[in-house]
């Protein structure tokens, strides 16, 4: 009953057609009614008034004045057409002269009074209306100009959608998206009665200016304004994020700082030369006076007949200087008193322990009470912290941001195939987009959304349902409403869609279309409800969001979805605080969903090969590894108390070597370093301050590496010394203490003032650390005066009486040497080691220049695979996420109380529509993201306020539901203060709930992105109450390790406080008003803005108690203080420059590290810069070697060799952080302090340490100290 035709009549004045003849048959499942007009070739009508009026409204364009116009079209035409365009207004009203633009081809084609002029009829059909038969139109054709086309396309082409942050050219141009689309393509669509838009097929002939047409044709080119220029009806221009031509010129980011450079050589690299030049010179100079001066004095001495130097002066009491005067009054004070208390302890051992071990269990049983922190946010942000305020506050008004659980899956190998569709051409497609895999996605994706288990907290069985996401429906959210991102989600998760199929015919093709060409129009057109194939799907989600590709698929270039190489399956679960009945839920739904996952990817069956993680998985995997690996670390332990057992023994014959070994003293040493950390832990547990891993990992290790070098000293010092005629045992163990327990104390105090500056820091973790690490080195020197002192004593007696170690039963004939042992370090140390070291050495100079230009290249940052252990599932997933994520994590820019969005002032401050302020806060993110690689964004925010503002327009159809014309009047007066709210409501508040119900596309509001919510006046003038809180959220680049993290918070917010400022500046806005942005990870990396001033600072706070403390120890020697400031200095820097050559990045463990280094080398220095001062040989390099021989061969058993093989034990840790930051750079800490403690101090010293008190070799070690006591006493 349809027959094809050309139009006859083309004449101005004349109509085509006229009124309206029912439904299109040939359309269903349109959004829209698809009224046909009737085939009517009449003049055009005189409007009346109501008439008149509805054309004024819906078409301005065609108003010629009352009385005078004349149209084409009926009132219900009108109608119609206005419901037609109001879809398509709701997107476009933002940009006014473009929503004109593109009603005004459909309102000359409807009702134009020249309508014949531009239309010709190709199809029609009869129909009955009111008993008597019409034809309906069903199809024509419109001639225009391209000149109008160009011009109206141009004006469109640049409209947002804020919700989505998209084009809405891209909803309105089929399968070509917003890149591809063209004005011939975008009117296409438009005359597509496929599409669910349009009621009748329109081919849109776009025709050149001097082209040919059919006769009577005039092609239309009618005015069409610019984006730029204010509509026919008095509308502002269009908004610069809706129009380039408006966008005033912002000035690109500046560059970053150019390296600086002397010449062509690096600056850098240039200043650290000249300064070892520098240092290299003065050295050489000093050298060469050096020389010449003791040239000199070899000259002028006058020697004895035994040899002795008679040119020397007897030191005279005027003599002795007041820096000698203190520090031998120290060292007398400080000796007494330990001897004393040495003697008292191993006089009475057992009574010592006794007490020793009541305070080691009155501090210890405070572990009943210890808080173990696990939470990442709780070790690695302060509370105070710009951060943690941050997320308590979004936390607050807009609830904890959603947990994340999610696949990424790949199908290697699975071939890809190309597809010719009849609507789109042809298409390569991917093997992982094919139906087989989609549908086996889906069916993982139903299996983990029916997870299900019983909850005794709730008595009854919970499902996702109870914990998702829902931001459609929060309140009351069945299944279907749970936010699971994935491709199915494209077919509503129907199986039955997907595998839908339909012949189509198109330019006389017929063919099958399927899911391919629904999936390739949606990742298009993702907003879409309707496709334009006949299959007639959807492309909105199950749960009525979009779904946006790029969280789809991923791994695809430019856009080019179906060569993806991923699938992407996410479920948003709702978060909640810990202590919350419902967080436990939400971790059992996670496990089950990893129990799931986990058992998916062992089946042979599978044809994936995914990664996977669940919000929970990070924490979890830490968790493992560190329980892993206490076993390593146990070893580790062992490992130095064997070796502390063995070394400690003075082994003289093999038939003594049980009687001579110091296993229970050894383990005593053990137990008092276990006994500290566990007293440490106590105490601390008692007042509230929660411990951590890295402290149990990290404290014992330090502690037990400060404890060993005092046991290996006061022991070895035993050892050597040999007991005086008359001495009992305790007055020697005493007397041993007396005179090496001022250097444990320099140290141990050193170390702990240290560490107790170092809990200045704001980082939780550095922070407990250092309180725990400093209260046990104080309660390790403690119970090293007292404990390990009783334990000795003991030993001693049992040595004495011959008796075995361990079998005390026991004993053995053979007597003691009477000549104290030596031991092997001693002698080497001083024949081989002391004569051959004591040598210019240079390359120390060289290794700190070099190390000073490595530290200024030292990569910041800690990247979350580096937390896990080798084996984690995890390290799959963070690879996978790098190679096929195509968009960064979201970010939110939120506003905070005082802001009065009320007025227009206000409003204009933050939206992008028309009339906005250019320099808004949304406009300002959209300038943002046209530089991605400075600001790191790439979506602009989207915007309730731009999307309320444009539900507002009384020309969008989503404005309010009004049923009369003086409703429509009232709300047509607010048309040009449309920032304001009309309302037929009253006093009512359900303006958001209104809005999202009435608009016919998708919004994701939820009643939380504004507190208080939309509130209404009581007359037509609708009041907006400030706001508490709001939120914008826009999305960030891919962001792939720590350094770009940190990179784009510190770009957003240098945005954010660009935002504030301008903001405040609007009238009535509180002074403390903020704008600032949050997203869940940069919680973890705002340590990393500040982390390089604050571990400068921590590690000189600590480096002014080792300078201090060793001045007064040694007697205001500032000399030797300065000395063992500028080797430990030395040795901080030079760790820092191997950790850039050896890959191991500054963070909040490496700062722990460097700390702990900073006590460590306290241990390698303080010891032998103490016996060089108080040695009494004649000369600097004599002192040196005696310094060297004696206390470094302690200070080399007790520290490098008591550490070095623990830290080899730790290579074989699981965890990479283990392996990096404790292996690597725990070896690198003590061979750097063992080399400069070793090598380079006795050389510092031999040639600027402090001069000796005696300057006559008369006297031998024991009279020269005598004679100094004398002249200081007298």
């Amino acid at each position: 009953d349809g027959r094809h035709l050309i139009s006859d009549i083309h004449e101005p004045g004349f109509c085509t057609f006229y009124e309206e003849c029912g439904i299109n048959p040939d359309v269903t499942g349109s959004l829209i009614t698809p009224t046909i007009p009737c085939l009517n070739y009449s003049t055009a009508r005189l409007l009346d008034k109501i008439h008149y009026l509805k054309l004024k409204s819906v078409c301005p364009m065609l108003d010629q004045g009352e009385g005078k116009t004349f149209a084409c079209c009926s009132l219900g035409q009108l109608i119609s057409l206005e419901k037609s365009l109001s879809l398509s207004k709701a997107v476009l009203i933002r940009c006014p002269s473009c929503a004109e633009n593109f009603a005004h081809l459909h309102c000359v084609t409807t009702c134009s009074s020249n309508q014949s002029l531009v239309v010709n009829v190709t199809r029609t059909i009869k129909v009955n209306t009111t008993g008597l038969e019409k034809d309906a139109v069903t199809a024509y054709q419109a001639y225009i100009s391209t000149t109008f086309a160009d011009a109206a396309f141009r004006s469109c082409r640049n409209v947002r959608v804020p919700v989505t942050g998209g084009f809405a050219i891209a909803t309105m141009c089929g399968l070509y998206a917003a890149t591809l689309c063209t004005p011939q393509r975008w009117y296409d669509f438009q005359g597509d009665s496929s599409n669910g838009l349009a009621p009748l097929d329109i081919d849109f002939r776009l025709i050149p200016p001097g082209a040919p047409v059919p006769s009577g044709i005039v092609p239309y080119n009618g005015k069409v304004p610019g984006c730029n220029e204010t509509s026919s009806t008095g509308n502002e221009p269009c908004s610069c994020q809706d129009c380039k031509e408006m966008c005033p010129f912002i000035p690109p980011p500046t560059s970053p700082p150019q390296p600086f450079k002397i010449g062509h050589i690096d600056g850098l690299l240039a200043v650290c030369l000249s300064i070892f030049c520098s240092l290299l010179l003065f050295f050489v100079c000093f050298l060469l006076l050096r020389t010449s001066d003791h040239y000199f004095k070899s000259r002028n001495k006058v020697k004895d007949k035994n040899g002795n130097d008679l040119s020397q002066e007897l030191m005279e009491p005027k003599d002795v200087t007041c820096t000698d005067r203190n520090s031998l009054a120290t060292q007398e004070f400080l000796g007494s008193l330990f001897q004393k208390w040495g003697t008292l302890m191993a006089t009475h051992p057992l009574k010592t322990l006794l007490a020793s071990a009541v305070v080691v269990v009155v501090f210890a049983v405070g572990l009943m009470y210890i808080e173990l922190t696990t939470d990442p946010v709780e070790l690695w942000s302060a509370p105070d912290s710009r951060a943690r305020q941050e997320k308590d506050f979004h936390d607050e008004y807009f609830e904890p941001f959603f947990r994340t659980n999610q696949l990424i899956l790949t199908a290697p190998g699975y071939p890809g195939h190309f597809y010719d569709s009849l609507l789109f051409g042809m298409y390569n497609f991917s093997g992982i987009i094919t139906k087989d895999l989609i549908l086996q996605l889906l069916e993982l994706q139903t299996r983990i959304q029916a997870i299900e288990f019983w909850s005794d907290d709730l008595n009854r069985t919970v499902t996702l349902k109870d914990i998702c996401f829902a931001p459609l429906n929060p309140k009351n959210p069945s299944l279907s409403d749970c936010a699971v991102n994935s491709l199915p989600q494209y077919f509503q998760n129907s199986v039955e869609n997907l595998n839908a199929k339909v012949n189509m015919t198109k330019l006389g093709v017929t063919k099958e279309v399927d899911w391919r060409d629904h999936f390739i129009y949606c990742i298009n057109s993702p907003l879409s409800f309707k496709d334009m194939t006949d299959l007639g799907l959807s492309c909105m989600s199950e749960y009525g969001g979009p779904v946006f590709p790029f969280l789809a698929v991923g791994g695809y270039e430019n856009e080019d979805y179906t060569m993806a190489e991923a699938l992407i399956l996410t479920f948003s679960l709702n978060n909640y605080p810990r202590d919350s009945v419902k967080f436990k839920l939400v971790e059992k739904w996670e496990q089950m969903f990893l129990d799931i996952v986990a058992e998916y990817q062992k089946n042979p069956a599978t044809n994936f090969t995914f990664a996977y993680m669940a919000e929970r998985s990070l924490e979890d995997e830490i968790n493992r590894t560190t329980a892993e690996d206490i076993p390593i670390f146990m070893i580790s332990y062992a490992v130095i108390f064997v070796y502390i057992a063995v070394a400690l023994g003075e082994y003289s014959s093999f038939k003594r070597i049980l009687v001579d070994s110091k296993i229970l003293v050894g383990l005593g040493g053990i137990l008092v370093v276990g006994c500290s950390v566990l007293a440490s832990m106590g105490f601390y547990a008692w007042i509230g301050i929660s411990s951590s891993l890295v402290i149990l990992q990290v404290v014992p290790f330090l502690v037990l590496a400060v404890g060993a070098d005092n046991i290996f000293i006061f022991v070895l010092e035993y050892q050597r010394d040999k007991r005086r005629p008359g001495e009992t045992r305790e007055e020697h163990i005493g007397r041993v203490l007396g005179r090496v327990a001022p250097s444990m104390l320099l140290c141990s105090l050193s170390e702990s003032i240290c560490f107790f500056l170092g809990a200045l820091s704001s980082m939780p973790a550095v922070k407990s650390f250092a309180l725990y690490a400093a209260l046990a080195v104080v309660m390790d020197f403690l119970l090293q005066m007292t404990a390990f002192v009783a334990v000795l004593s003991l030993d001693a007696q049992r040595q004495d009486r011959n008796r075995c170690d361990l079998a005390l039963c026991v004993t053995v004939s053979t007597p003691r040497p009477s000549k104290p042992s030596q031991g092997f370090l001693l002698p080497f140390m001083k024949r081989y080691y002391a004569p051959v070291l004591l040598k210019p050495v240079v390359v120390f100079l060289f290794m700190f220049c070099a190390s000073i230009f490595l530290m200024f290249h030292v990569t910041v940052g800690l990247d979350q695979e580096l937390a896990l252990p080798t084996d984690s599932y995890m390290l799959e997933y963070f690879k996978y996420l790098n190679m096929y994520f195509e968009v960064g994590v979201p970010t939110y820019f939120i506003t905070t109380r005082g802001f009065n969005f009320s007025t227009t002032e206000g409003m204009d401050a933050v939206c992008s529509s028309v009339g906005c302020d250019p320099f808004s806060l949304t406009q300002k993110i959209q300038y943002a993201t046209e530089y991605p690689d400075k600001s790191f964004l790439a979506i602009p925010a989207s915007s309730w306020v731009d999307d309320f503002i444009d539900w507002l327009n009384p020309g969008s159809r989503c404005c309010r539901l009004y049923t009369s014309v003086i409703q429509y009047l009232q709300c047509l007066m607010c048309q040009k203060l449309m920032k304001d709210i009309c309302s037929e409501w009253g006093g009512d508040s359900r303006y958001l709930t209104v809005m999202r119900k009435s608009c016919p596309f998708p919004r994701r509001y939820d009643s939380e992105n504004v507190s208080p919510n939309f509130m209404l006046g009581s007359d037509l003038d609708c009041l907006l109450l400030p706001s508490t809180a709001s939120r914008f959220m826009a999305y960030h680049t891919p962001l792939k390790n720590s350094q770009e993290y940190t990179e784009a918070l510190r770009a957003a917010r240098q945005l954010a406080a660009n935002i504030t400022r301008s903001m405040r500046e609007v009238n009535g806005t509180a002074s403390d008003f903020e704008v600032f942005p949050y997203t869940v990870t940069y919680l973890f990396y705002e340590q990393y803005l500040t982390i390089v001033p604050e571990g400068l600072f921590n590690i000189a706070v600590c480096l002014v108690p080792t300078f201090v403390v060793c001045c007064i120890l040694l007697g205001m020697d500032v000399r030797s203080g300065l000395l063992n400031l500028l080797t430990i200095v030395m040795i901080t820097v030079d760790t820092v420059g191997v950790m850039t050559l050896w890959g191991i990045d500054y963070n909040a463990v490496s700062l722990i590290n460097l700390v702990t280094a900073v006590g460590i080398s306290v241990e390698f220095v303080s010891h032998l810069t103490r016996s060089f001062a108080l040695s009494t040989c004649p000369t600097h390099v004599e002192r040196a070697k005696e310094a060297t021989a004696n206390m470094g061969s302690a200070v080399f058993a007790g520290v490098a060799m008591t550490n070095l093989p623990g830290i080899v034990v730790l290579a074989f840790a699981k965890a990479q952080l283990i392996q990096i930051f404790f292996f690597r750079l725990n070896l690198v800490i003590t061979l750097l302090g063992l080399v400069h403690g070793l090598v380079f101090l006795p050389v510092l010293l031999s040639f600027f340490g402090e001069n000796s008190l005696t300057h006559t070799h008369t006297h031998t070690h024991t009279h020269t100290r005598a004679f100094v006591v004398h002249l200081f006493l007298f």
